[in-house]
């Protein structure tokens, strides 16, 4: 008789064991850089965008390292409280690691550090769900900078077109988008279509932590217990 299907073992362990090995892997890498480098900032940022983050950390990595994940697993490895932190001072750190943040350790002057992260600043297109920085609205006549192949695409977004003679015409006035408000997948589309970015990723700096000195960059209604600590 046949083995029935319903009998078939599955084990999980292998990946629960990757999953568990790479979390002591990076709590392992980050104590070693805390060894390692002079000093540790931790830093916020909006509208990450990998390509260019990757890029100004690879501009760095001879004097730095960064570390951008789980802020559970690097709060870890920093330390809870002055009673498990590794190195003195880093617990305060750890508590800021929450929301949208990483960590940099590196050996650069902290104002060559400073004059990095206020210089940088990259624009892009806004994805769905971001934030429209302006009100954009197409008035009622002719589309030039688009083709006629175009026409069914931008129908599909919900815009009011149509052909006119082999030119895409906008029969009447449109809204793509409206100041503070989230952007549509639609608006996101027609936006990018437009050549209009309303996305900017940024880098800022919230501490720094070196052997002698702890210092607040960023300081919300939460924060004056970390600086006082």
């Amino acid at each position: 008789m046949p083995k029935s299907k319903r009998n078939k073992t599955v084990t999980l362990s292998k990946t629960q064991k990757k999953g568990r090995e790479r979390k002591e892997a990076i709590v392992n890498e980050v104590k070693e850089a805390a060894e390692k480098y002079s000093s540790v900032y931790v830093f916020s940022f909006e509208n990450m965008r990998n390509q260019k983050f990757k890029e100004f950390r690879d501009q760095l990595k001879s004097t730095s390292r960064f570390f951008l994940g789980s802020n559970k697993v690097m709060q870890v490895a920093l330390g809870h409280s002055a009673a498990d932190e590794i190195r003195p001072g880093l617990y305060k750190v750890s508590k800021l690691l929450r929301g949208n943040t990483g960590i940099l350790f590196t050996n650069l002057p902290k104002e060559e550090v400073e004059r990095l992260f206020n210089e940088f600043e990259e624009y892009d297109f806004a994805r769905t769900g971001g934030t429209a920085t302006e009100k954009v609205e197409l008035k009622e006549g002719p589309l030039e900078q688009f083709t006629h192949e175009m026409e069914p695409f931008l129908r599909k977004q919900g815009m009011p077109v149509r052909l006119n003679k082999g030119v895409v015409e906008l029969v009447s006035d449109f809204v793509v988008c409206e100041e503070g408000k989230p952007l549509s997948p639609e608006a996101s589309r027609i936006l990018r279509l437009l050549g209009m970015k309303m996305a900017t990723f940024q880098l800022h700096l919230m501490c720094r932590w070196s052997p002698d000195d702890f210092e607040l960059y960023i300081q919300g209604p939460d924060d004056s217990d970390v600086e006082n600590s």
